[in-house]
């Protein structure tokens, strides 16, 4: 079934221009043009829309107004802005109701690629229930000792950029949030951003501030004791699998933009995890503390999709790069991709197998080593030398002999 887009400018031009760069699409996308918020919230009123991609600075109802109205109305639909010279308010303001934000004149290239990437990840998602769920998050909850961390070290005078990017380094909510304000034109940035480091340096310390102390991009987690429980075992988790991903990634000489992007990886690959505690305490933590080797089999009968679903269609709607996407889609079974060479979803995959059969708490019992994907790669061979980074890691430097008691 073709995707249907509803794009609003009160600018006739742009509007044309539109049209115009995006015919290519005829094919794929049922497209309308409307002059304002009012005449687009009319449109949804009669018509079914898969997106919705709007301009900022519109009189009477702005373009963070109506995509609010959608996100309560219509909370499914993937919510973008267009906005040329906006003020920095107008563009706080947009950040809640809006998945994306990107640059005018729009690149009809950009945007079509990044909204074939949400569709494509949609797609893949059964449960209605949780497409909604997920389209209207705001953010992901942070454990309330990190969140309490982030929030006094932004108090201070000078704060340091090396001091926040470990904080947040440390968090699955506060780390994807940050990368999709990185990847949007929010920050002016050209290209496509896997590194919390990066990413936070295009912010810069005082928007990072204002963000988190004035707009509140990030939250606490303020659920039951026992789900924070779980959140925390699962972050510790992610940190682990990062860790190994990022020194995987460093033993086979990758440049330093891959090894930082296998970090990222792997810290958000369970991210599914966290937003379906969230979202669903109640059901998800059954399944989250099932017996070995049935969580995935009970994710699929009790929610109809895997956590790696879940994952993956936030982070595509959110704009955060193909990579990251594709990572935290196939972390599990990589065979099912298309990838034929060594990239963060192999150190990703590799990672998280050796972390759940050392660790001493196993959150997964049913990962095995997919031995066709790393065929297809030709990197059999290379299992035991990742194998032998976390042994190496845990077992921990050899103690120097002490001098023998008289």
């Amino acid at each position: 079934m073709n995707k249907r887009l509803l794009f609003v400018d009160d600018d006739p031009m742009v509007l044309s221009g539109l049209r115009r760069a995006l015919h290519g699409m005829c094919q794929t996308w049922e497209m309308n043009f409307v002059g304002s918020a009012d005449a687009a919230l009319q449109a949804l009123e009669t018509e079914r829309y898969d997106a919705v991609v709007s301009d900022m600075r519109m009189p009477g109802m702005d373009g963070a107004q109506l995509l609010e109205q959608i996100k309560q109305r219509y909370p499914d639909v993937v919510r973008m802005i267009l906005s040329g010279q906006s003020s920095r308010e107008a563009i706080y303001r947009s950040i809640a109701p809006a998945h994306q934000f990107l640059s005018k004149p729009c690149d009809a290239q950009e945007l079509t690629a990044r909204l074939g990437q949400a569709f494509a990840m949609r797609d893949l998602l059964a449960n209605q229930s949780l497409k909604t769920a997920i389209s209207r998050l705001r953010s992901i909850p942070s454990l309330p000792t990190l969140y309490d961390e982030i929030t006094a070290a932004l108090r201070l005078e000078s704060p340091s950029l090396d001091q926040i990017a470990r904080i947040i380094s440390k968090d699955v909510g506060m780390a994807a949030k940050i990368l999709q304000l990185s990847n949007s034109a929010f920050v002016g940035a050209s290209g496509r951003v896997s590194s919390l480091v990066h990413a936070l340096s295009l912010i810069g310390t005082e928007t990072v501030r204002t963000l988190v102390l004035s707009v509140h991009v990030f939250s606490q987690f303020e659920g039951k004791p026992r789900i924070r429980a779980s959140l925390t075992a699962l972050w510790d988790h992610s940190i682990e699998v990062a860790s190994l991903a990022q020194r995987i990634a460093s033993s086979e000489g990758c440049a330093k933009t891959m090894v930082e992007e296998s970090f990222t990886a792997g810290l958000l690959h369970d991210i599914g995890k966290v937003v379906l505690l969230a979202e669903t305490p109640g059901e998800y933590h059954e399944i989250f503390e099932a017996p070995p080797g049935t969580s995935k089999t009970r994710e699929q009968e009790r929610l109809g999709c895997t956590h790696a679903e879940v994952g993956a269609y936030l982070m595509s709607i959110w704009g955060l790069p193909f990579s990251l996407v594709h990572a935290v889609a196939f972390h599990h079974h990589p065979s099912e991709s298309t990838e034929k060479e060594f990239s963060c979803l192999t150190a990703v995959h590799a990672a998280e197998v050796i972390i759940c059969e050392t660790a001493e708490l196993r959150l997964n019992h049913d990962v095995k080593i997919d031995v066709n994907y790393l065929d297809r790669l030709g990197m059999r061979e290379k299992e035991l030398i990742w194998r032998g980074l976390q042994q190496s890691r845990v077992a921990g430097p050899t103690p120097e002999k002490q001098p023998a008691t008289q």
